[in-house]
């Protein structure tokens, strides 16, 4: 049995499902629907691919080492899910302006602009995340075992992280579709929703202003 490649898939699902910017998102999207909230985790799995392409062909270490590159991938990024923040936050207040009007569940993609947009705000919010080069530069090498071809070993890795990112995000998104009776309820579903906002406008805002993230 590969120690090594137990010990990584711990260490890879614990950072898969760390609370970010992903795991609000596709909440947020999930509340819409089943179908939105699939669709933003697999979006979320598509950046991760990107990510992990990027490092095993070696071109995150050019990224890391060129500090206007990165310092442009982080405001692109904090920007980015800045905008998905006030998004959020400007929705509720529309909603509730509406005269007299309060939907049973939250307007989502699926629902405005199509599953499309779910899609790629899971891709965006993943693939413009500054501190997935980092992470997996540093993390990727050390679990390919001395004397063994990296490039194999780093490339299952890879697909590792990126199926471990789908089934924990589409799990994700299912429980909040399971529980969505309760979490649509108007005046929860908008608490979740302003929740989200607050937290994606926050998490931007310290990417924009915040130091080079190295």
């Amino acid at each position: 049995m590969d120690a090594q490649l137990i010990a990584f898939t711990g260490v890879a699902a614990g950072m898969v499902a760390l609370p970010g910017a992903d795991f609000t998102v596709v909440v947020r999207n999930a509340l819409a629907s089943r179908t939105a909230g699939l669709a933003t985790a697999l979006g979320v799995a598509g950046g991760l691919l990107v990510h992990t392409a990027l490092a095993v062909a070696g071109l995150a270490a050019v990224l890391v080492t060129m500090p206007v590159l990165f310092r442009t991938v982080q405001l692109l990024g904090g920007a980015y899910v800045l905008y998905l923040g006030i998004s959020a936050l400007y929705a509720i207040r529309r909603r509730v302006s509406e005269e007299g009007r309060t939907p049973d569940r939250v307007q989502g993609p699926e629902e405005s602009e199509g599953l499309g947009r779910a899609l790629r705000q899971g891709f965006l919010t993943n693939a413009l995340n500054p501190k997935a080069p980092v992470l997996f530069l540093s993390l990727l090498p050390q679990f390919v075992p001395d004397g063994q071809p990296p490039l194999p070993r780093t490339l299952l890795l890879a697909a590792l992280v990126v199926a471990l990112a789908l089934v924990w995000f589409s799990a994700l998104a299912l429980l909040v579709d399971r529980l969505g009776r309760w979490l649509r309820r108007p005046r929860t579903a908008r608490a979740i929703e302003g929740g989200s906002g607050v937290a994606l406008t926050g998490l931007g805002l310290a990417l924009v202003t915040g130091p080079l993230l190295r």
